[in-house]
């Protein structure tokens, strides 16, 4: 082999040659990291070209739910086969939001107005006193169908409150379990007691719908507050403007609850989802209304008006406790002849026996 004559050219030569290896082994190490990651590129071009080519049919599943198409079951209710419905997210929503927060409202704001009006105006006694002398002002069948509904109202409330308010009120409280179980019972309880109360709500009606005719004198009554503001007491007859208020009410109110009650006990009837929905709404919404009114006639009788709870007690009111809250009944009853009688004697209560001197 012939050896070179020029050492500056053999240098430049093995410099060339290193730069050459090393741009091959980089251009080698390139290819070895970068050929495996075109693999996801592949997949990821073949994969849109798949979406743009297909559709999910998951995505027309729900949709069709949504549009409330019918499906194939094996339940046989009405609109059984129906999975999900626009309106049924709607009610959802009106229930949770306007329903259950402008009802909870009405009725604290109720309460805090039955508060500030007992701490304004106290308790309203007799003016003349005690006469010692009543008169009869409601039979035992009028008490007895009074408790019987009275009492069924007051589950009613308490179990349908709960169902509404219990997710946010009853289950931080008890726990998920807990109110699940309590949930189940109240339900029945809730239908079952249902039932009865309609009967003594129609009954209740169909007895004290004479007395409750609305008259001229009414109107006067609640011009005046009802006598509960300072001075002279309105004319009312054996119903007041008050408790024809209330009655009509119950009446009107009572109505709607019982007819969509009995639409959502028994959707076996036939109805769609959503007259379902709606009855809901309707019964939930006249059912706080109720007990809004319900709260101020248990204030009246119990705390504001001395004197009031007797008659619905033992039947019968003191005489001067008629003149004063219905002046016109009792010119009625003093038209009519009706004597009154004496109010039951009290039992004294036994001296405590003096203690005996022990014996010497």
């Amino acid at each position: 082999m012939k050896a070179s004559n020029n050492p500056t050219r053999d240098v430049d030569k093995g410099r060339r040659r290193g730069r050459f290896a090393l741009l091959a082994f980089l251009g080698m190490m390139f290819l070895i990291v970068a050929l495996p990651l075109t693999g996801y590129l592949m997949v990821g071009e073949t994969a849109a070209q798949a979406q743009q080519g297909a559709v999910n049919p998951l995505s027309e599943l729900w949709r069709g739910a949504r549009q409330a198409n019918e499906g194939y079951t094996a339940v046989t209710a009405p609109q059984a086969n129906i999975l999900i419905t626009d309106s049924g997210q709607n009610w959802r929503q009106v229930r949770n939001g306007p329903l259950a927060t402008y009802g909870a409202w009405l009725m604290i704001l109720a309460l805090v107005a039955l508060a500030a009006l007992f701490l304004l105006r106290g308790r309203v006694d007799i003016d003349e006193g005690p006469s010692g002398m009543t008169v009869e002002r409601w039979t035992r069948s009028d008490r007895i169908l009074h408790w019987y509904t009275a009492v069924l109202f007051i589950l009613l409330a308490i179990t349908g409150l709960s169902l509404l308010y219990g997710r946010a009120v009853l289950m931080p409280v008890m726990g998920s379990e807990a109110f699940a179980s309590y949930a189940q019972a109240a339900i029945y309880v809730h239908n079952y007691l249902g039932l009865f109360f309609a009967i003594g709500l129609v009954l209740m009606v169909l007895k004290w719908l004479r007395v409750n005719i609305p008259k001229g004198h009414d109107l006067s009554w609640f011009l005046s507050g009802g006598g509960m503001l300072k001075g002279k007491h309105p004319h009312a007859g054996f119903v007041n403007a008050g408790e024809k208020l209330l009655f009509w009410t119950l009446a009107v109110a009572g109505l709607a609850i019982l007819i969509t009650g009995v639409i959502l006990l028994f959707p076996q009837l036939g109805q769609s989802r959503e007259v379902m929905q709606v009855s809901l709404v309707v019964h939930a919404a006249a059912s706080i209304l109720v007990i809004t009114f319900i709260f101020g006639h248990i204030y009246l009788a119990t705390v504001a008006m001395k004197g009031s709870m007797a008659g619905m007690v033992g039947g019968r009111v003191d005489v001067n406790w008629a003149r004063q809250h219905h002046d016109l009944w009792a010119k009625e009853l003093e038209e009519k002849g009706v004597r009154p009688e004496p109010a039951p004697a009290r039992p004294e209560k036994e001296a405590p026996e003096e203690p005996r001197p022990a014996a010497s």
